[in-house]
């Protein structure tokens, strides 16, 4: 009588992947929106009018959780160039793939920002203030880069058909944007003098930067949707992105107005207040149009079916910006209309994070199914 062979039990974890190497085969900069989407429930938390401490306590816990996945992420892309290098070395080349390089920068840039907001209690204040300097710059750097490297990669060496313009075209150059924002923060823990006056205007140069993009961009996105329909059901998320600089310019040039005073005299701090709100207040009105256009094409997408994927987080950092870019308004203004909008917003983050965040965990550490890289990839 021979002995049968045990059978293998089934793993819990991982199920659908090969584990080692396997795990990071697939890591392409667009996981990094999951650090985005997260960390930006912290901030909008603390930024709220009136922020309870319960919704500060989420905040604290969201930017952990945005922390903790930025490392992993760092790490798991390290690993994915030293066992995948060939597909690594393809990824800015990809027509779709390469506008997600903006990214690392962002995320980098969101857990920089949440270390200053709700951090310090963990960090004591001079360690977050490192924390945050250290992923400001590199995020700024990688940020920069990437706002003039995808665009030429894009002139010269992407194929586009007619109807390619889709809202990750925003991607690479919006960073800029989250480095205005996010370095506002910084102005005040700087020496008196040059040193803050330096950082405002190099942040209202980056606003600069982003802002006019996002302008050259959007007609685009506008002409294709308009001759070319919505396209695609697993594109449509990406519609949400158009928010992202939107919402992010009004906060940015509200941060900028709240930390002027540090930097500048009274009379120029109040020409910046006031600019911030005349100019934010028409862009945030076309954040909500475009926000009314994006859930209605998502709700019509979704009725023929929506699967998920990775574009789903583009429910996330969108949306946030929008919350604090009605909180900074309802900062500068005294208007309980713009508070209430910014915790009507704040209600939508929370139920698309959650969707999202459970639906990634169960494909990408259940299943594993999210790791595996895609045919047409």
């Amino acid at each position: 009588m021979t002995a049968t062979a045990p059978v293998p039990r089934a793993r819990r974890l991982f199920r659908d992947v090969p584990t080692g190497r396997a795990l990071v085969s697939a890591v392409t900069p667009n996981w990094f929106a999951s650090v985005m989407g997260t960390g930006i429930v912290a901030t909008a938390a603390v930024t709220l009018p009136g922020s309870p401490a319960p919704l500060r306590a989420l905040g604290l816990v969201a930017w952990l959780l945005a922390a903790v996945l930025l490392l992993v992420l760092l790490v798991a892309t390290a690993l994915h160039w030293l066992w995948h290098p060939q597909a690594a070395r393809g990824h800015h080349l990809h027509p779709v793939v390469a506008h997600f390089y903006g990214a690392p920068a962002m995320a980098m840039l969101t857990v920089g920002a949440g270390a200053l907001l709700v951090g310090i209690p963990l960090l004591t204040e001079p360690v977050a203030i490192a924390v945050d300097a250290v992923l400001w710059t590199a995020g700024t750097a990688l940020g920069l880069a990437t706002a003039a490297a995808i665009p030429y990669l894009q002139f010269t060496r992407h194929e586009a058909t007619p109807d390619a313009a889709f809202g990750g075209w925003l991607m690479p150059v919006v960073p800029p944007m989250v480095s205005a924002a996010t370095g506002a923060l910084l102005i005040d823990h700087l020496p008196v003098g040059e040193a803050r006056l330096t950082l405002l205007v190099v942040c209202g140069l980056m606003i600069g930067v982003a802002f006019l993009s996002t302008l050259a961009i959007l007609p685009q996105i506008w002409g294709r949707l308009a001759r070319h329909k919505v396209g695609p059901a697993a594109m449509v998320p990406t519609l949400w992105i158009v928010l992202g600089p939107l919402g992010q310019s009004v906060t940015a040039a509200n941060q900028l107005a709240t930390h002027a005073p540090a930097a500048v005299d009274g009379a120029w701090a109040g020409a910046i207040t006031i600019a911030a709100v005349l100019l934010g207040l028409p862009v945030f009105g076309f954040a909500l149009l475009w926000l009314t256009i994006a859930i209605a094409l998502t709700v019509r997408t979704a009725r023929a079916g929506l699967p998920f994927a990775l574009t789903w987080w583009s429910f996330t950092f969108p949306v946030g910006t929008c919350v604090t870019a009605a909180s900074g308004l309802a900062l500068h203004t005294g208007s309980t209309l713009l508070a209430v909008i910014a915790y009507a917003l704040f209600a939508l983050l929370l139920t698309a994070w959650a969707t999202v965040a459970i639906r990634t965990f169960h494909g990408a550490v259940i299943t594993g199914r999210l790791l595996v890289p895609s045919p047409a990839a």
